[in-house]
């Protein structure tokens, strides 16, 4: 039997069942995982973070033959140098798309034009409010407890959602520290109206990722990821205590870029010190690898006892 709907805002702009977005990953993000989110009923989204754009259209043909359910597209800025891969993603009918590691004004504007829905990532209220400059319709809010590529002047989830839902009047998507129905139910308290699982969906059954980093998450601390490059050069991100990320994180490097080149020897080889492994704090919380169904039914099922569970 399903759970009882959340509807939102979120669920109807999207035209989804839950109102559980998931996130980019690079590389990882592809049809497998995101068409499984999809037909779990919330919205797969195909990365571009991986640059590799071939592949990436690809994968967006392989999911319309593997789901009939809403999916979008994120466009991650810093790491897509061809425009045109704004008109493929309208070309191919895309409804929904998340922009994200860049300004909203790029591309907002093109991808408006066109009819689609446009949310972007956000990692504090100046980024929110220039997002609502450039028209976008939704905002995904991310605290500084995620994984993956962060803002380095890093704000938490319980400070960064209601401060921005208080300044804006479109949806918000709570993304950074969320995992289950007690995490959602916090995030809409805070005045969110959707969220946005990364690490929890990272090391589901259907992830396409070595077992290796699944089991490292289902056997970490909350204190289990380190927040690299805080002073640059380059992006800051929040990634897995290795001793290879341990030892970044007490010497620096000159280049975090160059310590993607193992990328695939750590995502699908299994080899966790070969590179970095983009990971969330929620991690130190995640203690079994599920199906997306039974994640998302089990989201949606706790979350309505948590709040029925409120104090009056």
């Amino acid at each position: 039997m399903s759970a009882k709907p959340v509807p939102t805002r979120i669920t109807d702009m999207l035209g989804i069942e839950k109102p559980i977005i998931q996130a980019a990953m690079g590389w990882i993000a592809r049809s497998q995982l995101s068409s499984a989110v999809s037909n779990a009923g919330g919205m797969g989204i195909i990365e571009t973070s991986s640059g590799e754009l071939d592949a990436v259209r690809e994968e967006i043909k392989k999911m319309k033959t593997l789901t009939d359910k809403p999916f979008g597209v994120n466009v991650a800025q810093a790491f897509v140098r061809d425009p045109d891969i704004i008109q493929f993603v309208i070309d191919q009918g895309i409804k929904f798309v998340t922009t994200s590691a860049g300004d909203p004004m790029k591309y907002t504007g093109m991808l408006k034009e066109a009819g689609l829905t446009v949310f972007h990532v956000v990692p504090s209220l100046q980024g929110a409010m220039r997002a609502i400059e450039a028209g976008v319709d939704g905002l995904i809010v991310e605290g500084g407890e995620g994984g993956g590529f962060k803002n380095p002047k890093d704000v938490a989830s319980m400070v960064l959602i209601p401060q921005v839902c208080e300044a804006v009047d479109v949806p918000v998507v709570a993304a950074g520290g969320i995992m289950d129905g007690r995490t959602m139910a916090a995030a809409f308290c805070l005045g969110a109206e959707g969220v946005l699982m990364g690490t929890r969906i990272l090391s589901s059954a259907e992830s396409p990722v070595h077992q290796n980093w699944k089991d490292a998450i289902v056997g970490a601390d909350s204190t289990d990821t380190v927040f690299l490059n805080r002073s640059g050069p380059g992006p800051a991100l929040r990634a897995l205590r290795t001793e290879r990320t341990d030892r970044i994180q007490k010497e620096g490097v000159e280049n975090i870029f160059g310590e993607f080149a193992g990328t695939q020897d750590v995502y699908f080889g299994g080899n966790l010190e070969a590179g970095i492994a983009l990971t969330g704090q929620v991690a130190g919380r995640i203690k079994e690898v599920k199906p997306i169904a039974q994640i998302f039914e089990e989201t949606i099922e706790e979350y309505h006892r948590v709040v029925s569970g409120l104090p009056r």
